[in-house]
């Protein structure tokens, strides 16, 4: 057995990041994470950093805005895992530069965890968030630094635990407003299932300098499905408004920072499919599940039974 390479994540406190840190530790690879001195001293953080700790992560204090930490950090790994959320996704410029600085390392991960960012037609404001990702793997090919790319397409924590209906807490149980008509398909993974898929393509040699969909066939799902597979677990039938693209294109202009993003990305996924509109290819990437038959993933239906 080929020993399994050490991986470094940042931003591994955050939403994706803890799920990612989690299963790259339990898959048994020597787990790295970069954490902030202001990261070890907020409370709830610090539970997780404690989490981290007993599963055998190794906490390594630095900044992402700190160039020699990141330099010195990398430097001790194979492979660079960034997670970082909406905020900081620009400056994942500083990770390339470092990783150039330091010459070792065989994989880079930028943050990616959404839609194909080269391959969709998202609206404003969704479509800058995804131009800035698009910027970043064109900076790290310009750079000639291995990489991945792991598309992982819709969060079950997101869109499920709510079904899609914007401001709730709990699936509906009486109306429920579709978009569309409701016959897009989209993908909706469960979050520790895409930390297991990121980390098993880590030591992939089929995965070098390609993309990673997770796009398992029991996750694809249109928003009338939803639906149906919904009533039929909690025993009745909901009242459905259908929202025109029209109506939600007018929702995102009127709605407020982060609703309207959020709108936006809901949009992209429900109106435009941007999740399942082509066809994954051998000469640019692979879908996990195929790739990884051994790892059984949560389907949408399971994740749904959790809710009733």
């Amino acid at each position: 057995m080929a020993e399994k390479s050490k991986i470094l994540i940042i931003g591994g406190t955050g939403y994706i990041g803890k799920f990612v840190v989690e299963a790259s530790a339990k898959a048994g690879h020597p787990t790295f994470l970069l954490v902030r001195e202001s990261t070890l001293s907020d409370p709830v953080k610090g539970k997780l950093l404690e989490s981290f700790k007993n599963l055998g992560v190794t906490l390594v204090h630095g900044d992402l805005y700190d160039h020699g930490s990141l330099v010195k950090a990398i430097k001790h790994v194979d492979v660079v895992i960034s997670t970082v959320g909406h905020a900081q996704l620009n400056d994942q410029g500083k990770i390339i530069d470092a990783i150039k600085e330091a010459g070792n390392v065989k994989k880079f991960y930028p943050s990616e965890f959404g839609v194909d960012v080269d391959r969709q037609n998202a609206v404003e404001p969704a479509k800058s968030a995804f131009a800035v990702k698009s910027r970043i793997r064109r900076a790290t090919e310009a750079a000639g630094i291995p990489y991945t790319y792991v598309p992982s397409n819709g969060f079950a924590g997101y869109f499920l635990t709510t079904l899609v209906q914007p401001g709730a807490t709990a699936p509906p149980r009486d109306k429920v407003v579709i978009l569309g008509d409701g016959n897009v398909k989209a993908v909706i993974n469960e979050e520790y299932d895409i930390g297991t898929f990121t980390i098993k393509s880590v030591d992939d040699p089929r995965t070098l300098n390609k993309i990673v969909y997770i796009r398992p066939p029991k996750n694809i799902v249109s928003f009338n499905e939803l639906v149906a597979i919904w009533e039929k677990k909690i025993g009745k039938t909901l009242e459905k408004e259908y929202l025109s693209e029209e109506q939600l294109l007018k929702n995102i202009q009127e709605a407020p920072i982060p609703v309207n993003v959020i709108l936006s990305i809901n949009h992209s996924i429900f109106i435009n499919g941007d999740t399942t509109n082509f066809a994954i290819e051998a000469s640019f990437g692979f879908e996990a599940s195929e790739l990884y038959p051994d790892v059984k993933y949560t389907t949408v239906e399971e994740y749904l039974d959790r809710l009733v």
